[in-house]
C-alpha cells in the first residue's frame, strides 16, 4: 500500500489543492462528454499549472480535502442521481501512475485495483436524504423527501437555474445546504470530501394571511390617493418568485385599490389606496377578499376577509327638526312638573356627536328661574311656584351646542293659565304597605283586597267633586258608604306576578267647573312560590352506543320556573327507580352514566327525574327518562356446541341435507346476522346460510373414505365483522355395497392335484375372500352350492374359514377332475351379496397330461345349483391362533340404533376383522406348508401360484 508521502513523487495534482472554479459541474446526461471534451482542451493549461504548483505538492498530500457542490430540486422521488463522486473527483485506476492528465475522466472508481471505498464519515441529519453507493460512489435521492421548508425555515434564495440537478461553482448566500462529509478509501487513494447540496425551491406552497380577517381604518375625511398599509400581508415558505408577487381585491367597490411595494430586502407589503370620497354617514364600512398571488408556475394563492372600516370625524353639527315649540301650563302646576322636552341629532358618533343644551343669553333671567333646562337631556322643568305677578308668556331661547359646531337654536314659548279657583284635592290612606309611593301587593292575595282610602274633597266647599280610577289593572275604586266623600281602592280578581308585575294606575278627581286632579299609585307584586318547575320534554328519549367510556354524557336536562328569586332557583335530582350508576348533576341538570353499557345485559333504561325549586315549601315535577343503549359489533358468532359430530350412510345422495349448524349471534341487526361457509372441503360440502343446513355435493363412499373432518366459520355482518370457527366430524356409516372379493383361487381354470392316498380330514385347499365393507356387512361365509366330477361329495368346505378338505377315502374310482362351485357370501342388511368361484381338484397319481386337463377346464360345467344355505355361527373360530371373540359384542351393538354408539361399533368390528385378516394369513400358511411338504399334494395352475398368494 502506498504512503502519504509517496504523493510527493506523484504527478498527480491532489484534489485539495484544485481551485474553486475547477471543481466539476454536473449537466445531466451531458456531464460524461462535456467533462472529457473540457480535459482535453485545458491540457496545455493544467501542465503549466502542474509546473507551477510542483513544489507545493508534497505539502498538499497531507490534506487531501475536497469540497464539492450539487444542486437539486425539492421534493424529488427516491432514486435520482444526484452526483457521482468517482467521476467529479477525476479517480482514474492506476494510483501509481504518475500522469493523471493522461487518465480518462470517465472511468470509473471501481476500476481500480484494490477498488475505491466511498462511505459518509457520520450519519447526520443530511444522511437520511441521500443515499451513496460505496462502489461507484453515486450520490441518490433517498426515500425521504427533501422539503427546503422543513429543512431552512430561515433560508432563501436558490440555486442557478438549471435542470433538476446541477453543480454550481460556489454556493449563493441564502443557500439552503445539505451537507456530507465523504471518505475516499483505501489509504493510498484516501480522500476527505466535503459535499454541499444546495437545495433549489419549488412552487410547493401557497401564500397564507397570518389572520383570517384582516381590519383597516380610513378617516372618512380621507383624500383621494390616501395609501394605508396593509399590517397582515401573506407570507409564502418558498422563496424567490416562487414567494408572494402580487395582491388584488375581488371587490374594489370603485372606491379603492392596491399597489405593492418592494423594500430593500425584498419583501412586498400590499398598500390600499383611496380612489373616491368618503362619507361614514353614507356608508359606515366596506367588505372585501384580498388574494395574494405568487410568482410559480402555476401560481398559487391565498385569501383573507378585508374589512375597510370608516371612521367617524366631527362633519355633522345638532340639528333640530323644528324650530319652535309651544307649551300651555296652569298657573297652579306643581314645582318639578316637566312641561316640554327639546331634543336635536347629531349624525356623528362618540364624542362627535355629544350635545349639550343651553339658554340663549336672550331669556331673561325671571325665565330662567322659573324653568329649569337640563343640559344633558333638553327637558324643561317648572323650577319654583308660579306667583300672581309672573308673566303669562315667556319665551325661551334653547342653543344646542356639538364640538366645534355652531349652536342649533330652538324656541319654546310658555303661555301660563292663571287658575282662579283651587283644585280638588285626593288625600290617601294606605291600608297595605306602601313605601316611596310604591303599594306592594301579593300575588296570592284574594280576590276584593283592600288596598287604600281616598278622600275627595273641594278645598272651598263651593263644588261637587267627581272622582274615578284612571289606568288597566284588576282594581275597582268605589264609594265607601255611608261616607259621601269616601272611596276604597280594592281588588277584583287575583293577581299573577308571572303575568304582571306592576302596575300604574291614578286616582282623577274634577270638580263642576273642569278642574282635574290626578294622584298617581304604583303597585307592585311580590312574588309567591306558586310554580313548580316544568320540564321542557316530560318523556326525554335517548341513545347511546353500548361499550361507552366511563362518565359519558347523556344529556343536559332542563326545567323552567316562572317564580322569581330562590323561588325560581331548580335543582335536579335522580328518581328512586333510576340505577346506581347514573349521575344527575343538581345544579346543571347534566346526566351522565358512570360505567360501560352492555345492550346485550340490558337494551332500555326508564327512570324518573325531579326538578326542585327552592320556595318554602319547595314544589317540584317529575320526567321520565328512556334510554335505549345502541348495539355495536362487540360479539361474535356463538356455535351452541363446540364441536358437532354427524353420522351419515354412505352413498348418501348428492345435496342431501347431513345436519344443521346451530349459531347465535348477541349483537342485533346487521351485526348480529351471521353468514356461514366451509373453510376446507369446501369442494365437497357446502352450507345454507340462512337455515345452517350443511349438505354435501357428491355422494360419499365410505370405502374410499370414512369420516370427513370440517372447519365451518361463522362471519357476522358488523364493521369489522367478528368471526368464529367449529370443528365437525362427519362419520360414515357402512352400507352392504360390495359382494365378497375372492382373492383365491386367482380363476376358474386352475385346478389343485390330489393325491389318491391323501387321508380323510386332511385339509386340500382354501377359499379365500375379502370384503371392503365393515361389520356385519363384511363377515363372509363359505358354501359349495353345486358339485361336479366322480365323487364329488367326498370334498366338503367350512364355512368360517373357507379351507376345503377330504371328507372320505379316495376309491380308484374316484380318479378325475372334481369341479366343486363355491359360494362367498356376507351377512350385509337388508340383502346380503355373494360371489362364486369353481374349485377344480383333479385326483391322480400326478399330472401326465396337462392338455387333457385343460380341456376339460374349458368345457362348460353342468352343476346343479344346491338351494340350502349353510347355517353357521357368525362368531369366528381359529384352530391354532385363538384370537379375541367380536360377535357377542357385534350382537349386543346391533340391537343400539344410529347414534354415537354406531361409530363405536363400527371401528370396533374395524378392528376385529383387521385382527382376523392377519390371524388369517397366518393360519393360511401354517395350513399350506403341511399340504406342500407332508401331505405331498401338489397344486397345479395354467400359470405357476405363489404360495403367499394362496
Amino acid at each position: 500500500m502506498r504512503g502519504r508521502g509517496d504523493a510527493c513523487s506523484s504527478r498527480a495534482l491532489p484534489v485539495s489543492w484544485r481551485p474553486a472554479t475547477w471543481h466539476p459541474r454536473l449537466d445531466m446526461g451531458r456531464l460524461s462528454r462535456s467533462r472529457s471534451s473540457t480535459s482535453h482542451r485545458n491540457l496545455p493549461h493544467l501542465l503549466l499549472f502542474f509546473l507551477f504548483v510542483g513544489p507545493f505538492n508534497c505539502l498538499a498530500s497531507y490534506g487531501r480535502a475536497t469540497e464539492l457542490l450539487y444542486s437539486l430540486n425539492e421534493g424529488l422521488p427516491a432514486g435520482v442521481l444526484i452526483g457521482s463522486l468517482a467521476e467529479d473527483l477525476r479517480l482514474v485506476p492506476g494510483a501509481g501512475r504518475q500522469d493523471t492528465q493522461s487518465q480518462p475522466p470517465e472511468h470509473s472508481g471501481a476500476e481500480r485495483n484494490p477498488p475505491l471505498s466511498f462511505s459518509l464519515a457520520s450519519q447526520g441529519l443530511s444522511g437520511q436524504y441521500v443515499t451513496l453507493d460505496n462502489r461507484s460512489g453515486e450520490l441518490h435521492t433517498s426515500a425521504q423527501e427533501i422539503d427546503r421548508e422543513a429543512l431552512c425555515l430561515e433560508g432563501g434564495g436558490g440555486a442557478a437555474w438549471g435542470g433538476s440537478i446541477s453543480i454550481s461553482s460556489s454556493p449563493s448566500a441564502d443557500s439552503c445546504l445539505l451537507l456530507l462529509d465523504v471518505l475516499v478509501l483505501p489509504q493510498e487513494y484516501f480522500r476527505f470530501v466535503k459535499v454541499k447540496i444546495a437545495i433549489r425551491d419549488i412552487n410547493d406552497n401557497a401564500p397564507q394571511f397570518p389572520v383570517s380577517e384582516i381590519s383597516v381604518w380610513v378617516p372618512e375625511n380621507a383624500p383621494v390617493n390616501t395609501r394605508l398599509a396593509i399590517e397582515h400581508p401573506a407570507m409564502d415558505r418558498d422563496i424567490g418568485t416562487n414567494g408572494v408577487q402580487t395582491y388584488r381585491l375581488l371587490d374594489y367597490h370603485r372606491m379603492f385599490t392596491l399597489d405593492v411595494e418592494e423594500n430593500e430586502n425584498g419583501e412586498r407589503t400590499p398598500y390600499l389606496i383611496v380612489m373616491g370620497l368618503l362619507d361614514r354617514e353614507t356608508q359606515d364600512q366596506y367588505v372585501s377578499i384580498i388574494i395574494a398571488e405568487d410568482g410559480g408556475s402555476p401560481p398559487l394563492l391565498g385569501s383573507a376577509t378585508l374589512t375597510i372600516g370608516i371612521s367617524d370625524i366631527n362633519d355633522n353639527c345638532p340639528l333640530f327638526t323644528d324650530s319652535q315649540i309651544n307649551v300651555t301650563m296652569y298657573g297652579n302646576a306643581t314645582v318639578g312638573t316637566p312641561i316640554a322636552a327639546v331634543q336635536a341629532v347629531d349624525r356623528d358618533l362618540g364624542n362627535n356627536a355629544q350635545i349639550t343644551y343651553s339658554y340663549s343669553q336672550k331669556v331673561p333671567q325671571a325665565s330662567k328661574d322659573l324653568f329649569h333646562l337640563d343640559e344633558n337631556t333638553g327637558v324643561i322643568k317648572l323650577f319654583s311656584k308660579i306667583g300672581g305677578s309672573v308673566l303669562q308668556t315667556h319665551k325661551l331661547t334653547i342653543l344646542a351646542n356639538g364640538p366645534g359646531c355652531i349652536p342649533a337654536v330652538i324656541t319654546a314659548l310658555v303661555t301660563i293659565i292663571k287658575v282662579i279657583f283651587r283644585p280638588p284635592e285626593i288625600v290617601p290612606r294606605y291600608i297595605v304597605n306602601e313605601i316611596d309611593g310604591i303599594v306592594y301587593l301579593k300575588e296570592l292575595e284574594p280576590v276584593n283586597t283592600p288596598i287604600a282610602f281616598f278622600t275627595i274633597r273641594d278645598p272651598e266647599g263651593k263644588y261637587k267633586v267627581n272622582c274615578y280610577l284612571d289606568g288597566e289593572g284588576p282594581f275597582r275604586l268605589s264609594p265607601y258608604k255611608p261616607y259621601s266623600n269616601e272611596y276604597l281602592l280594592e281588588t277584583t280578581k287575583p293577581m299573577d306576578y308571572e303575568l304582571q308585575q306592576f302596575y300604574e294606575i291614578a286616582v282623577v278627581a274634577w270638580n263642576s267647573e273642569g278642574f282635574h286632579v290626578k294622584k298617581m299609585i304604583k303597585v307592585q307584586l311580590l312574588d309567591d312560590n306558586d310554580n313548580a318547575p316544568i320540564f321542557l320534554q316530560p318523556l326525554v328519549e335517548l341513545t347511546i352506543e353500548e361499550n361507552n367510556s366511563p362518565n359519558a354524557f347523556l344529556t343536559k336536562l332542563d326545567a323552567t320556573d316562572a317564580d322569581s328569586g330562590e323561588r325560581g332557583q331548580v335543582s335536579y335530582f335522580l328518581g328512586p327507580d333510576a340505577p346506581s350508576y347514573f349521575s344527575l348533576d343538581s345544579v346543571t341538570g347534566v346526566l351522565t352514566v358512570s360505567t360501560q353499557l352492555d345492550r346485550e345485559e340490558k337494551e332500555k333504561y326508564k327512570y324518573t327525574v325531579r326538578a326542585v325549586d327552592s320556595g318554602k315549601p319547595p314544589k317540584e315535577s317529575v320526567a321520565t327518562v328512556a334510554i335505549t343503549v345502541l348495539d355495536k359489533n362487540d360479539n361474535s358468532p356463538r356455535f351452541i356446541n363446540k364441536d358437532f359430530s354427524f353420522f351419515v350412510p354412505e352413498n348418501f345422495p348428492g345435496y342431501g341435507e347431513i345436519g344443521v349448524i346451530s349459531v347465535t349471534d348477541a349483537d342485533a341487526g346487521q351485526n348480529g346476522w351471521v353468514a356461514l361457509s366451509v373453510v376446507n372441503q369446501s369442494d365437497i360440502f357446502v352450507i345454507d346460510t340462512g337455515k345452517g343446513m350443511l349438505r354435501a355435493k357428491v355422494s360419499l363412499d365410505r370405502e374410499q373414505q370414512s369420516s370427513y373432518t370440517l372447519w365451518v366459520e361463522a362471519v357476522d355482518g358488523g364493521e369489522p365483522p367478528l368471526s368464529s370457527t367449529t370443528e365437525i366430524t362427519i362419520l360414515l356409516l357402512d352400507i352392504n355395497d360390495n359382494p365378497p372379493l375372492v382373492l383365491f383361487p386367482q380363476s376358474n381354470m386352475s385346478y389343485l392335484l390330489v393325491l389318491p392316498s391323501t387321508l380323510p380330514g386332511s385339509p386340500v385347499t382354501e377359499v379365500y375372500a375379502v370384503d371392503k365393507d365393515t361389520g356385519m356387512n363384511a363377515v363372509i361365509v363359505y358354501s359349495i352350492i353345486g358339485r361336479r366330477g366322480p365323487r364329488p361329495e367326498s370334498f366338503r368346505i367350512d364355512p368360517k374359514t373357507g379351507n376345503i378338505t377330504l371328507e372320505e377315502a379316495l376309491l380308484q374310482t374316484d380318479y378325475g377332475l372334481h369341479r366343486l362351485l363355491v359360494k362367498v357370501s356376507d351377512h350385509g342388511y337388508p340383502e346380503p351379496l355373494h360371489s362364486t368361484v369353481m374349485v377344480n381338484l383333479f385326483v391322480n397319481d400326478t399330472v401326465s397330461n396337462e392338455s387333457y386337463i385343460e380341456s376339460l377346464l374349458r368345457k362348460e360345467p353342468e352343476i346343479n345349483i344346491e338351494e340350502k344355505e349353510p347355517q353357521i355361527s357368525i362368531e369366528p373360530t381359529h384352530r391354532k391362533v385363538e384370537p379375541v371373540s367380536c360377535m357377542p359384542t357385534l350382537v349386543a351393538l346391533s340391537v343400539i340404533s344410529l347414534g354415537s354408539i354406531t361409530l363405536i361399533t363400527g371401528m370396533g368390528i374395524y378392528i376385529c376383522l383387521r385382527g382376523k385378516r392377519h390371524h388369517r394369513e397366518d393360519e393360511n400358511l401354517e395350513v399350506q406348508i403341511p399340504l406342500k411338504g407332508k401331505t405331498d399334494l401338489h397344486m397345479r395352475e395354467r400359470k405357476p401360484m405363489d404360495i403367499s398368494n394362496i
